[in-house]
């Protein structure tokens, strides 16, 4: 059923834009497809408004997503700390997009909270706790790029979505739904994506730019994870691949160079649960996805720190590699009735 948005929200984001004169646009840390593309979406309205508007992202951006218009002039917090500090000082107004909690900035999270101007957050996921003036946040939506689209469109400022903006908002939505396999059954979706084609994107080649051109050395990881590490566990429904500090220098990874990896074991017969391990400097870091109603959500929160959507979530632990493993797989058998059952085959 598509989603309805208040007027009262809808009329409050059309007053904070139309009275703002400078804003920061915000992301969650390792920002994807959708966190990027609602960013420059947002960006390229407000510009086009005829408003200042900057956009800063706690870390680098993936290389799958450097093709899109815009992006060379967005701050990297990492590595331009007073820069974004500066546009915070002089900004009136605070975008933070697709994530619901200030901790999921990181480093940038004391900006957040400390920022002396109106806020406004749109995203998706569930469980806002981020102190706004302007909380849109609505679950049910495929992406926040959707939802941004919606919010836009209603508050009668569609005409400045040109197809940069339009670019954007696709990759988000693309992205968001595994190329819309997942989280993706909505009319509304494809009536925003026809309304897309009409301001004029070229969806093949958005999924070119996006599928189609990573590294040599990312399909060989690719291609190793399938291969020598992809552990699939009939008896659970479940499969996972686990990537170390070592492989991921070895096969010389970039951001990025793993998205869409945790998907691979879905396609597995019978499998219905999924995880990829990635080991970090100082934690384990984990992206789960499921099929039918198992809740990823709720099984990262419960045990990793995480959160998410039903059908996609991610988590971390401080535990080793070995031990988040040993961990994970010890809590399969009391899911097990639940995995046999949330999804035919």
């Amino acid at each position: 059923m598509s989603v309805k948005i208040e007027n009262p929200l809808i009329d409050s984001f059309r007053q904070i834009v139309e009275s703002s004169k400078k804003s920061i646009i915000v992301s969650h840390v390792n920002p994807d497809g959708d966190a990027i593309g609602s960013c420059l979406a947002l960006r390229g309205v407000l510009n086009n408004m005829g408003r200042e508007a900057h956009v800063v992202i706690p870390n680098e951006t993936p290389e799958f997503l450097q093709w899109l218009d815009g992006l060379d002039s967005v701050i990297d917090y990492e590595k331009n700390p007073a820069i974004a500090d500066d546009y915070f000082k002089n900004a009136d107004t605070l975008f933070c997009l697709d994530f619901n909690d200030f901790e999921r900035s990181e480093g940038m999270k004391e900006l957040l909270a400390a920022f002396g101007g109106k806020r406004v957050l749109i995203d998706h996921h569930p469980g806002p706790v981020a102190q706004c003036d302007v909380l849109i946040s609505f679950t049910a939506v495929s992406s926040t790029c959707e939802l941004l689209f919606k919010v836009i469109e209603e508050a009668g400022l569609s005409k400045y979505i040109d197809k940069s903006c339009a670019d954007a908002i696709f990759v988000g939505m693309m992205t968001d739904t595994g190329n819309f396999s997942y989280n993706a059954s909505d009319p509304e979706t494809y009536h925003i994506i026809a309304k897309l084609l009409e301001i004029g994107i070229d969806k093949d080649l958005i999924h070119s730019n996006v599928y189609h051109t990573f590294s040599e050395d990312r399909w060989r990881l690719i291609g190793h994870s399938l291969k020598d590490k992809m552990i699939i566990l009939p008896e659970f429904r479940t499969g996972y691949i686990s990537l170390s500090k070592r492989e991921l220098e070895q096969f010389h990874y970039q951001p990025g160079d793993t998205e869409g990896l945790v998907n691979y074991p879905l396609s597995v017969k019978g499998i219905v649960f999924c995880v990829l391990f990635l080991e970090k400097d100082d934690h384990v870091k984990m992206s789960f996805r499921s099929k039918g109603s198992f809740s990823t959500n709720d099984f990262s929160r419960k045990y990793f720190n995480g959160g998410g959507h039903i059908n996609a979530s991610g988590g971390s632990t401080k535990l080793s590699m070995d031990e988040a493993i040993k961990f994970f797989e010890s809590l399969l058998p009391q899911y097990r009735n639940e995995l046999m059952d949330c999804f035919p085959g």
